[in-house]
């Protein structure tokens, strides 16, 4: 039987049932994965309906329950991105969580909806102290995780390693400080005898991802730290960054680092020599940038004690796989995810997040065979979208591209989604619009899966691409270091290259090319269109329009980040899209959370002013209690819809399938 003809219309006018509250509805995010003692998945999801309320949701055969009471939020604000929000204890079945109000920690039975959580941290009146990345010290019977004090000042809080008693008191005394004199801790590990413990710490003006240093301190019976080796990152000849250590159950140290290839790889400890020995050597990250807390992407099997379950990307695709450390061999395990984020360890199995261009962020159950060499089952237990599978049809496939930069043979990267709906077509002689994601970080990476955000343009008729401009995490330090001292040159030149090279590929409409960014992405966005003319509009998502005021007013974590991006007052000055308001020549809408503590709302009410006055096309949309990213389902869902109507009234000259109420214009209307 034949399908019914497509019907011909506009690019961008077509009808889509992939709509603005569908895609806010299914925007919950994932906030890591634990497994108790029984085997029980633990995750903690964030919910838009719900404001973006943290809930941690034990799953079960057939159904997730609820374990976070109403009252409760998890989310630790730590280094203001947060990550590691809880912990289980053990055989204990008990969990400690972060509170997003007032950011102490509490413990909690995980079983017992009768037994409300127990505060473990003192009230200081308010969330000036945060917790992340706990770990139960079951010898000592406490809980060893990184504080961060911002009852100073956001701008020099002090972070530091501290102990925290688990035995039921009302008179909560303040935590212990174990290790401290860095600027930065992350990753306290415990080995299983208690009498170790392995770290991250690093030092302004290094990101994590810069430099850092893996230290081991032996514990006393009573609990401090009186001896402290440095495993790595304290040779000056060798510039690396190591991270995610982890204690194998005979007590020795693995961990991630980027010394040899200059790609995050595997490596062991040996503690006699003190020396530290690769376990498998690869052309690919093991590991991304520690943005947040609690990052995981490998676990030694208790099963099989000589091998390791990991992740690794390289050139766009995730693989997962198992390293033999003794025989040094890597063999990939088959599952329908191209990307793959934190892996936890199951009884006999692998909880694994992770994603493709048809499924969504979700988690999967991995059953590996008895020799750990292939996958026996897998099943997804929890989606960020359970009800997209009915979509499909409508669903672009991101096609993974390279293409020329400024620079003569260099290369940067990017996923081109064209414009797929099974109702309609286009006539023969047009092209697509085309909107152009700049990402965050910027030291963050475009992913090819299922965005039902992407799939709410492409399916209207968009063609859309996400952009891994140099600078960008998955392809390696060199890659990634072309942006330092070249924020707002390389990340736009890239930009500008890649929109060029689809049309020039003959993929969409060179009149109609739109930018888009949040954050870090807004800054690109910005900056491209203040100083190139590659694209017709943007649209600024709590970007950066200051920079100059950015590293002013940015905590503590990113306090010198901004300087090596720029590299010297006289970039910012001529790279500042702020003091570069006289060379905006096109539209643009920007959206900004009035709570924002890394990019102050003056600085889009700034933009929004200068393009008023100078006549351009501009609204400025302002959201009360969204902080730096948007949580609540209603904003996200209007966020989508005002780029879309803006753009298409702008730029597009169609009318949009769908009836959204457009804003009012400055200089438009």
């Amino acid at each position: 039987m034949s399908s019914s003809p497509k019907l011909t219309a506009p690019y961008g006018s077509w009808s889509s049932p992939i709509t603005s509250d569908l895609v806010s509805g299914a925007g919950k995010t994932l906030g890591g994965t634990k497994v108790d003692s029984h085997g029980h998945l633990l995750l903690l999801e964030s919910r838009p309906s719900e404001s973006g309320r943290g809930v941690i949701v034990k799953g079960g055969d057939n159904e997730n329950t609820d374990v976070t009471p109403v009252e409760y939020s998890v989310r630790t604000v730590a280094n203001e991105y947060g990550g590691g929000d809880f912990c289980v204890l053990g055989d204990t079945g008990t969990l400690i969580f972060s509170n997003y109000d007032d950011q102490r920690l509490y413990k909690q039975l995980i079983d017992s909806k009768e037994s409300p959580p127990v505060a473990l941290t003192p009230d200081y009146g308010g969330p000036l102290v945060a917790y992340a990345d706990g770990v139960f010290d079951k010898r000592l019977n406490r809980y060893i995780t990184v504080r961060e004090d911002r009852r100073e000042s956001c701008r020099t809080s002090v972070t530091t390693i501290v102990s925290v008693e688990l035995k039921d008191s009302s008179n909560i005394q303040d935590p212990k400080v174990l290790v401290g004199g860095n600027d930065f801790y992350a990753f306290p590990r415990l080995d299983p005898e208690g009498k170790r413990l392995a770290w991250i710490e690093w030092s302004h003006p290094n990101m994590p991802w810069d430099r850092s240093q893996l230290w081991v301190g032996y514990i006393s019976d009573n609990g401090d730290i009186y001896k402290r080796v440095c495993v790595a990152g304290d040779d000056p000849s060798i510039v690396e960054s190591p991270t995610e250590p982890k204690w194998s159950s005979e007590g020795d140290l693995f961990f991630v680092t980027d010394r040899n290839l200059g790609f995050w790889n595997l490596h062991r400890w040996v503690e006699s020599d003190n020396k530290v020995l690769p376990v498998y050597s690869l052309e690919a990250e093991f590991t991304r940038p520690s943005w947040v807390f609690g990052i995981n992407s490998y676990e030694l099997l208790e099963e099989k004690k000589n091998l390791i379950a990991c992740s690794y990307r390289q050139k766009g695709r995730s693989y997962l796989a198992v390293v033999d450390k003794d025989k040094h061999t890597l063999s990939v395990l088959q599952t329908p995810f191209t990307d793959l984020r934190n892996i936890t360890s199951g009884i006999r199995c692998l909880y694994v997040e992770g994603a493709s261009a048809i499924h969504p962020l979700s988690v999967a159950k991995v059953t590996l065979d008895d020799e750990a060499s292939k996958v026996v089952d897998f099943k997804i237990v929890w989606s960020s979208s359970p009800t997209s599978s009915q979509y499909e049809s409508y669903f672009s496939s991101p096609e993974f591209i390279e293409f020329p930069t400024e620079v003569p043979g260099e290369k940067a990267y990017a996923y081109y989604y064209p414009p797929t709906n099974p109702m309609y077509q286009a006539s023969q002689d047009e092209k697509p619009p085309l909107l152009l994601e700049s990402h965050g970080g910027p030291t963050d990476e475009a992913r090819g899966i299922l965005n039902l955000s992407i799939q709410f343009w492409t399916s209207r008729g968009w063609g859309f691409v996400d952009v891994n401009y140099g600078g960008s995490t998955g392809y390696g330090r060199e890659f990634r270091e072309r942006l330092l001292k070249h924020w707002g040159i390389v990340d736009v030149n890239d930009c500008c290259s890649c929109a060029q090279f689809l049309v020039e590929s003959g993929k969409v409409d060179g009149k109609r090319l739109c930018i888009t960014g949040c954050s870090a992405g807004g800054y690109t966005t910005l900056a491209a269109l203040a100083f190139k003319e590659s694209f017709n509009a943007g649209a600024s998502l709590f970007g950066v329009a200051d920079a100059k005021l950015l590293k002013e007013q940015i905590p503590k974590f990113e306090a010198y980040y901004i300087d090596n991006l720029i590299g010297s007052e006289k970039g910012f000055i001529e790279r500042n899209p702020i003091n570069n308001v006289d060379r905006f020549s096109c539209p643009i809408i920007l959206f900004q959370g009035l709570e924002d503590k890394v990019v102050n709302p003056e600085q889009a009410r700034t933009i929004y002013k200068a393009l008023k006055s100078k006549g351009l096309p501009v609204a400025l949309v302002e959201y009360e209690g969204e902080q730096h990213g948007f949580r609540m389902a209603e904003n996200i869902k209007y966020t989508l819809e005002q780029q879309m109507v803006f753009f298409a009234r702008l730029v597009g000259h169609f009318k949009v399938a769908d009836e959204f109420i457009p804003i009012k214009i400055d200089n438009f209307d």
